[in-house]
């Protein structure tokens, strides 16, 4: 039977109740039961004048605001007022009526410039939101998976300059020197001098600091350029997350895309570990898999999940496990069983162990082990190289296989979700400080998230 519906109904005059008009099941009821919003008052109070200045938009409703923006996805704060203006739902979570008019699109970054721009107040609502998941007991950080996802910025990748900038000491730089000049002293070498990178005031451009060559966005010149795999090259930032088991975030950073992952580790891993000592086994890809990364992990008497790294070796050449290292004799024995000897620890932290080219030269294997003009072979192995042996130990264990294959359902799920989701795939802000505002409460509402769910 065919039927007309008549436009007669657009008139229509009746009495109802806002709590009627919202779907039981809706989400933004869960997230209402789950988190009482109250405690942004106590936060913002002292950003706001006691007794002076134009009446404000109430803080709360400013903040659930955004909040509405990161759950459900939406591009961009213009779009989310026009959504609040004809949705009943969010009106009805933000405390409005159908005839309160609701805050100009430009409020929330003007209350930004004004007020929370220096703040840590989104910072803080994270930690409250994942305080109160914790204290619900839906956070399990026996296990923590950590990883790092790019953000597309809101930069034309070709408006950019090019500029030589001084390349960071890395700030385990001095605890290596001490141990490298230690086993020098142990085999007889004199110390290492000073090679001039520091962070003294008395450096000049003329001494031998060593630098490179980036390109920088003349748009935003605190994103970095990010290239990586098949990725196309993009001006971007890096977020780079901690999370537990239920795919709970735990922990945040934000840096410029050209940064790598495993510099920004040291102070993630303090943060997570500071708040959640109870952390037993701590999953990473390979691009984490470094001496001073496994040795910290392991002397804070935790083990890493890692995965299988391919050796970087030529294709045809002898791969360099197939090198032993005797402990006993400290020398390291080919795989046409000649003896390697120690010939120095350089400045990487990497002893050195050089074979005798009388002996390569009549090898019928130097062909597939060095193509060096004086028939030497160089094996180098680091100071920490004890750690990254240990971790192929846990790797190969039952525990260590098991954490490791839970990457795809945790930390990859989180950047799944953040990206297609919560609308983290890129920024409409400009500079690290506006992202990291982004990425804090993209992170809060997707604990909240999987809180009510």
């Amino acid at each position: 039977m065919l039927k007309k519906t008549r436009p007669g109904h657009r008139n229509q005059v009746g009495i109802f109740s806002m709590e009627e008009l919202v779907p039981k099941d809706h989400l933004v009821r869960a997230v209402e039961a789950a988190i009482d919003f109250d405690f942004i008052y106590e936060m913002v109070k002292g950003l706001y004048c006691e007794d002076n200045g134009r009446p404000p938009v109430d803080p709360v409703v400013l903040f659930k605001i955004v909040f509405i923006q990161y759950i459900f996805g939406i591009k961009s704060m213009r779009q989310t007022i026009r959504e609040i203006e004809v949705n009943v739902a969010y009106r009805w979570f933000l405390g409005m009526g159908l005839y309160d008019r609701v805050p100009h699109f430009s409020t929330f970054s003007k209350n930004y410039e004004r007020r929370f721009a220096k703040s840590t107040v989104f910072e803080d609502i994270f930690g409250r939101i994942l305080q109160e998941a914790v204290e619900a007991g839906f956070v399990d950080a026996s296990a923590v998976f950590i990883d790092a996802t790019h953000i597309k910025a809101n930069a034309n990748k070709r408006k950019c300059s090019n500029e030589v900038v001084v390349k960071q000491a890395r700030h385990y730089q001095k605890q290596l020197d001490e141990e490298i000049n230690r086993d020098r002293a142990e085999h007889g070498k004199k110390p290492l001098k000073d090679n001039g990178n520091s962070d003294d005031d008395n450096d000049t451009p003329g001494s031998d600091i060593p630098t490179k060559n980036i390109k920088t966005s003349t748009t935003d010149p605190e994103c970095g350029l990010f290239h990586k795999g098949e990725h196309e090259k993009q001006f971007a930032y890096t977020a780079h997350v901690a999370c537990d088991k239920s795919n709970f975030v735990l922990a945040y950073d934000v840096s410029p895309g050209n940064v790598h992952d495993s510099v920004m580790f040291d102070g993630l891993y303090q943060e997570i570990v500071y708040q959640f000592p109870q952390i037993e086994m701590v999953a990473l890809d390979s691009g984490y898999k470094t001496p001073w990364i496994m040795k910290q992990i392991f002397d804070s008497w935790r083990l890493p999940s890692t995965p299988y790294k391919r050796p970087m070796t030529r294709q045809g050449f002898f791969k360099k496990y197939e090198f032993i290292y005797g402990e006993y004799y400290d020398c390291v024995l080919c795989p046409n069983n000649q003896v390697l000897k120690y010939s120095t620890t350089n400045r990487d932290g990497y002893r050195e162990y050089k074979s005798n080219p009388s002996m390569c030269n009549i090898c019928p294997h130097r062909a597939k082990c060095t193509e060096s003009k004086n028939c030497q072979k160089t094996v180098a192995l680091h100071l920490w190289q004890k750690y990254m042996d240990r971790a192929e130990d846990v790797r190969h264990s039952p525990q260590g296989k098991a954490i490791y294959t839970k990457r795809g359902q945790t930390i990859e799920r989180v950047f799944a979700d953040a990206k297609e989701k919560h609308g983290l795939r890129y920024t409409q802000f400009r500079g690290q400080n506006k992202v990291r505002m982004q990425v804090a409460l993209t992170f809060a509402c997707m604990n909240e998230y999987v809180a009510v769910k």
